[in-house]
Parts: structure tokens; sequence; C-alpha cells
């Protein structure tokens, strides 16, 4: 980070570095110039946190060169350009990773100043999830990771030390993120220390709760755990048995978590304190238990073979809990060197059962791309305590080198692929925003939509109040998207503009059908489940594609039967209904006993308006006076059409065919029901037509009437059944 040039810059010449007894020394005299006067973003004096996290790093028998790492990256913040000077001065490889620790040191400090920010922001699962992939892939070393460690348990301990307030966020991220990762790393003394000074800050009274129920001190209990390991160590040389024995006490947060998970009251804890031991050998693993339970008290019910039913994620190990004279409850653990490698290193890692087994507490997942991660890192630890000159730079983690880490304003990590733009980054927050973006201010500098992000920049969306995305974001080349979700998004707007259009293409010409053929007022709806659609607007988008004609739906609004010829004579057997009309069930004006018959088109009944048509030969057909045929004749042989009328009590008497035609969701005995309105109105049906498609039944009676009263109650009486979705008369 460039700083103004009238701070002091330190002689960087190669002379000055050689001057130095070694590597730590040399680092310390550069950076105490530029940190003499600072202070870190807790108040602590920058050079004092230093040299806390030097100290930190010597109980790991970290490298000289990591140590001097923390004073170069902590210095890196102060110089006009740190790369150049730190590479000029110390080498390109120290100067590379003290540089990735401040980048990572400075993407972790925004990340928290935005957070207690914006009180209102909750840390969730996934947010947390991504901040611990985040320090695993941009940390591509190792030592990185150490280093910014160390720099979280030393800003935790002066602010217990100073006795100051540690920020909630903080203490949540140091339990969640921080514990977890020196945990999977196997830096057990680390771990143990950032749980209990964050839980002290997130619960105190929690916190001074168990400390008081630990009647003894740390240290007494200890001491407690080196005389048990003596005693079990020297009976197992007396019998000849070769074995590692090893144990700690329980932290405190360790004790409130196995509280929790468990259920347990504090007095019913078995494993406040625990031995381990390791041997060569299955067999000696029984043997050891066996003279384990010669030595104390064995619990019964405390005992799990986990050797001869491994765990189902490999785990193996013998568990038993015993009680020695004093009557203190202890939890030994038995195991080979190859279960214990496999345990703390393998795909059952110490880590993946405490964090995400079927007992674990934190509620951290472990993938498997996880775990490859994990082993490497542990090789790579292995490896830096082996390293004290000026080592290369370890091996690069590749699994997340496709990978980026941004962030929003609001702290928010978002996890992209590499090479994502700021696009991408809108479509990955929100469908909506990604439409609207318009621009991008990428850590608060205006950027083309094309520059590819990078880890640990922050990015801002410029959004316009509406709008969508330019068809310009979808060439190959334009490199305006590099991811497929928002490649898939960008083509779902334009396609579902297609879809509108085609749906009003088609809206319009039905509309303009309906009204020439006198039909505004059908149900549309139900005009297109008749036609095999699901909803109007399938039907609309259909007709607008071309893939559904307006022919079909011109047939289907007309009668199926066609229309007789004009030149056609039409001679039927009549039936009783048509005899009964013959004789004055319609008359014809100014002509008497003309036969005449029901048009089958539209099927008039009392009291229907109607209009008769005179086939050559002889008889009249009787039509509606709204029916289509019937509107036809009149416009084509208008001389051929002639007044009648309904015959009084005549008609009355007389019975009239009707048609009827009903949709309704198909179901079992929807037919039975459907006919029982016909036989409680007493009106005979002498036709019935049934057919299914899809989840509906489209069913056609042919029902005797006397007036079209009668067929109105039976349509009301209908329309009340179960399922039924239209009824009408055809």
């Amino acid at each position: 980070m460039e700083t103004d040039n009238a701070l002091p810059q330190p002689d960087p010449s190669p002379a000055r570095v050689l001057a130095a007894p070694d590597g730590c020394h040399k680092a310390r005299a550069f950076a105490e110039p530029l940190l003499a006067d600072e202070r870190f973003h807790t108040g602590e004096p920058s050079l004092a946190h230093a040299q806390g996290m030097v100290a930190i790093l010597k109980s790991l028998e970290a490298s000289d060169d990591l140590q001097a790492a923390v004073y170069l990256s902590t210095a890196a913040e102060h110089l006009n350009k740190p790369k150049e000077v730190l590479s000029k001065a110390f080498g390109p490889e120290l100067s590379q990773l003290a540089l990735e620790a401040h980048q990572l040191m400075l993407l972790q400090r925004q990340t928290v100043q935005a957070a207690l920010s914006h009180s209102g922001a909750q840390s969730t699962p996934s947010q947390t999830e991504n901040i611990r992939r985040m320090l695993l892939a941009f940390s591509r070393d190792v030592r990185v990771v150490l280093l910014r460690l160390a720099s979280r348990l030393q800003s935790l301990r002066f602010m217990a030390q100073s006795r100051q307030p540690v920020p909630a966020y903080l203490a949540q991220e140091t339990l969640t993120v921080f514990a977890p990762l020196a945990n999977r790393l196997g830096i057990w003394q680390i771990k143990w220390e950032m749980e209990d000074l964050a839980f002290r800050a997130l619960e105190p009274e929690r916190y001074q709760a168990i400390a008081r129920l630990l009647d003894d001190r740390r240290a007494d209990r200890e001491a407690l755990i080196d005389r048990l390991t003596r005693d079990l160590s020297h009976r197992l040389q007396g019998l000849g048995v070769t074995a590692t024995v090893y144990g700690r006490p329980k932290h405190i947060y360790s004790i409130h978590k196995k509280m929790l998970g468990k259920a347990l009251d504090f007095h019913q804890l078995m494993d406040l304190l625990a031995l381990r031991v390791i041997v060569p050998e299955v067999a000696q693993c029984y043997a050891v238990l066996s003279e384990v339970h010669s030595l104390w008290q064995p619990i019964t019910d405390e005992f799990d073979d986990y050797i001869a039913r491994p765990k189902p994620n490999g785990y193996q190990s013998l568990h038993t809990v015993v009680r020695n004279d004093e009557g203190r409850a202890i939890e030994v653990q038995i195991r080979t060197q190859a279960m214990h490698d496999h345990a703390e290193s393998g795909v059952a890692a110490h880590w993946a059962y405490k964090e995400s087994g079927a007992k674990g507490y934190a509620g951290v997942s472990a993938s498997g791309a996880y775990d490859q991660r994990i082993a490497l890192m542990r090789q790579l630890l292995a490896w830096e305590k082996d390293l004290h000159a000026s080592a290369p730079r370890t091996e690069v983690m590749s699994a997340d080198d496709d990978r980026i880490y941004v962030m929003t304003p609001q702290a928010r990590i978002v996890d992209l692929p590499k090479g994502a733009t700021a696009i991408d980054f809108a479509y990955h927050l929100h469908t909506d925003l990604g439409h609207r973006c318009r621009g991008a201010r990428v850590d608060g500098v205006m950027q083309p939509l094309v520059t590819p992000l990078q880890s640990g920049q922050t990015v801002e969306v410029i959004a316009a109040k509406e709008g969508g995305p330019s068809r310009d974001w979808l060439h190959p080349d334009a490199g305006f998207l590099n991811t497929p979700r928002a490649r898939t998004k960008v083509r779902a707007w334009f396609n579902a503009l297609a879809m509108q259009a085609n749906i009003e293409k088609g809206r319009e010409a039905i509309e303009k059908l309906l009204q020439r053929e006198g039909k505004t007022a059908i149900k549309l709806e139900v005009l297109a489940i008749e036609l095999g659609f699901d909803a109007f607007d399938a039907l609309c988008e259909s007709v607008g594609k071309d893939e559904f004609s307006i022919r079909q739906i011109e047939n289907h609004l007309r009668p199926s039967e066609p229309m007789p010829e004009p030149d056609e004579v039409v001679l039927r057997k009549m039936s009783k209904s048509t005899a009964n009309l013959a004789k004055g069930g319609v008359l014809v004006v100014g002509v008497d006993a003309l036969m005449t018959q029901l048009g089958k088109c539209c099927r008039p009944a009392p009291p229907d308006p109607i209009l008769g048509f005179v086939s050559r030969g002889k008889g009249v057909t009787i039509h509606r006076t709204h029916c289509t045929n019937a509107r036809h004749m009149q416009a084509t042989h208008p001389e051929r059409i002639i007044e009648v009328s309904w015959g009084g009590q005549e008609a009355e008497v007389a019975v009239y065919p009707v048609h009827v035609e009903v949709l309704a969701t198909d179901r079992q005995g929807l037919l039975r029901d459907v006919s029982e309105v016909f036989a409680r109105e007493k009106l005979n049906v002498i036709g019935v037509q049934t057919a299914s498609f899809k989840e509906f039944a489209r069913m056609g009676f042919t029902v005797e009437v006397h007036s079209t009263a009668e067929l109105s109650i039976a349509l009301r009486g209908i329309q009340a059944v179960s399922g039924v979705k239209h009824v009408r008369r055809a």
C-alpha cells in the first residue's frame, strides 16, 4: 500500500542487509523505523504486535525466514513501492511471502471493518465457509496461513491482557474460521488458546462458570496428567511393551462444546482428563487395554472398540474410560501408529471427526477436495519446520488456482471462477442486479465491465433502475461474461422476451378470430384446455410461433358436422320427437303441414329464436338464429330463408334433442355424478361420448328437453359437481 512520501524510507541497499546477523534480525532492523510510531487496528503498537507473532512462530519451530516475514509484512503497509523495495533488500522469495501475508491481512481487516460498520450484518454458514476457502486458496503458501493465525492469536492476547473488549464479530470469526483452520493444520496449541480467548469474549458468564467448576488450576491438572502418563509408561515398560504415552487436560471451550454436544452436565463428563497410547502392533493395543484396566478401575459403559468395528470414515482406535485411586475419570485412547497417522492426516483426520462427524459440534463440513488440500498443507507445514535457511517457495496448491474471492461493500465474500468479470459478480449476487448492471467500482475505482476480477478486490455494482442485458454480452469474444451461470441468465432474459413477443402475436390473431366468429364471450382458458394446452398463454405462444394453426381453432369453434348442400334433398326417417314437430311443433308462416326437421348443427329447442331454411325437394330445416350455418345460408341464399316459430301447446308437449359439453378434471365416478344430475331433473339422455386427455375429461351428452329452461337448471347442477371446470350447451 502506498503512503505519504514524507514517511521515512529505510535504506534497502544489500550492504546494510548483509551486515545484520541473521534474516529475522535483518528484517527487524529494517522494519523498526517504519513501525516505531504505528499502531495495529486493535490499538496495539505495530512493532509489539510483530514481536508477539514472532514469539508464537518460535513456539511452532518456524523457520527464520518465516519469522523475518512477520516484520516485512507488517512494514509493507508503510512503503511506497513495497514489492520493489523488499525484493531488492531481501530477494524475491522472501518478498513474495511477506507481500502475500500483507495482502491477506488487509483483506481480512477490510472484512472485519466492513462487518463492524454494518451492525445488522450476520455471519452465515455459507459466508463462513467462503472465508475458510478464501484463506486456503488466497494464501497460496502455507506459511502465509501460519502468519495469519499468529497475527489473530496475538491480537486476542493483547486484548485480553489490556482488558480491552473483543468485538463479537472478531470473536465469532475466530471460533468459526481461525480455530478450525488451526485444528486442520494440526496446530493444537494455537487452536486451544484461540478458542478459550474467543469463548471468554462471547460468553463471559458461561466461561467463568466452567472455570469455577474446574476446581483445580490448569497447572495442577497438567501435573496430574504428567503423573498419570509416567505411571502408565512405567507399567508398560515393565511388561516390555514399546509405547508412546501422552495426554492433555480439556480446555474450557472444549468442555463447553462437549456439554452442549452431548447434553451432559459438567459432573457427567467422563473425559476431562485424557491419555493417548501409541503402540507398533494391533495385538499390543489389546495388551495395553488389559493393563490399563488392571491399573485403574474401568467404567464398563464407556468402552468402544473401533478397531474391530471401525467408524464409517475408517477411524480405528480403542476408547475406554477409567477412574484412578482418587476417583478422577480418565479417557484413554489406544491405537497403532498407522491408525494414528490415518486419524491425523487421512480421510478420518481428527479435525473432520470433531467438526463434521456424527458427534461433531461446530457444524463444519469437510469435502473430499478439502481433505486433499488440508493433507497437502500439513505436508507443507512439516516441510516448513525442516527449513531453517532461505528455503524456496513451497508447492502451490493447484486445487483453488481456478477460483477467485472478491468482496461486496458489505464484506460478503463471493467465490467466483478465475477470469470472472463485474457482470459475472452481479449475476452471482442476484439475477435482477445482473440484468441492470451498467458499471462497477473495483476497490473504489471505475473499471470497464470486461476487466477480469482478482482475489481480494472489493466490487461495487453500478445498476440502472430498470432495464436488461445487452446482446453484446453474449458475444464469445467480447469478454463481458466468463461464467456459465451468467450466460444462462442472459440467454433466459432474451428467450423470455421472444416468448412474450410470440404470446402477444398469437393473442392478437386469436382475438381477431373470435371477433370474426362472434365468440368473444368464450372463456379463453377453457378454449386452451379444449385444444390440449395447459394455459391460454401457451396456446398464444404456439400460434405466435406458427406451431398451431388459426384454422385449427376456427374448425374447433365451428360445428364438426358439415352443412348440407343447398341442392341436396334431405330425407330422414323422422323420430318420435320430429313427428311431433311435423304435427305442429314448429309453425311455418303462411304454409300448412310442411315437413320440418331440426338442424343437427345447433339443435334448437323452445324458446330459442329460430329461422327456417327451405331445402330443394321438400322440407324445412330449423336453425337457431345465431347458428354459424344459418348466418352463412342467410348470406348466400337469402331467398330460401323463411320465418318460423314454435307452435304453442303442441311445442310444449314435444321433446327436443340438445347437446351438452362438459369439461372436468378426470376422476373415478365423474360420469356417474354428471348422469345423476340429468336423472334428478328427469331429462332423458339419448347419447353419451367421453374422451380423456392429460388430467382432463371431455364429455358430450345428447339430452331430450321440453324447453331450454329445463336445460338451464340441469347445467347449473352439473357446474356444481366436483371437478367440473366448464359446462355449456353446444
